[in-house]
């Protein structure tokens, strides 16, 4: 059993819980853990070279919370430090380990795509999510977050990714990828993703981002 920390007796001490941390609670008893790990091991890092790798649960853990509250690799990394809801969820203990950082996180998401492994566990996620009653239906909000990548990536031709293009948003400039999302209006949960260059405009994807039953967008 988990010791309590100073953290949890303060919270537990709370008058209500956010919307967020039911939503974090539920989703923990509902997802199967150990199937869904099963299904990632054969294809995550042994440890037996270089850095022993982060465990399997924490970074299944940090990438599906990226995905369902639509943040960049950046930005879970900061919410997780920042929530005490998401640390819970994560099962960190600062006294024992920190956070993994965004570089870590998009190296596992490349094994989860490269593998085929994320629309399998993201539509395993959607129905867990209707069936429990925590995504409502009848509108949705696109929205899209650019994921910046590093201007010396290179892929194994010693060339740029093909996939990375440059953007402008406000007076920046972004090299990277950009993932465009489908949330749920009632929820503000993600039911829809998709990936592209950073330079599609969001309009492009809006079609794949609506639901059959949608009324508004």
């Amino acid at each position: 059993m988990k010791q309590q920390t100073f953290s949890d007796i303060e919270y537990s001490n709370r008058k209500r819980k956010t919307k967020r941390e039911e939503f974090l609670e539920a989703m923990d008893e509902i997802i199967p853990w150990s199937y869904w790990i099963d299904m990632i091991r054969p294809y995550h890092p042994s440890g037996k070279r270089g850095r022993p790798p982060r465990d399997i649960e924490v970074m299944l853990r940090m990438y599906l919370m990226q995905n369902w509250f639509n943040l960049s690799d950046a930005g879970i990394e900061d919410e997780i430090y920042d929530s005490y809801a998401m640390r819970t969820f994560m099962h960190i203990d600062f006294l024992n380990e920190q956070v993994p950082d965004a570089t870590t996180l998009l190296h596992f998401r490349h094994l989860i795509e490269k593998n085929n492994l994320g629309e399998k566990l993201f539509n395993d996620v959607k129905e867990r999510l209707d069936k429990a009653g925590l995504i409502m239906h009848g509108g949705t909000v696109v929205d899209a977050t650019l994921i910046a990548a590093p201007k010396s990536t290179k892929n194994q031709d010693g060339k740029r990714d093909p996939e990375m293009h440059q953007t402008k948003k406000g007076n920046e400039w972004y090299f990277g990828m950009k993932v465009h999302s489908g949330i749920d209006a009632g929820s503000g949960y993600v039911h829809t993703i998709t990936g592209t260059s950073a330079n599609v405009h969001d309009i492009v994807e809006t079609s794949k981002l609506i639901r059959e039953d949608d009324e508004v967008v």
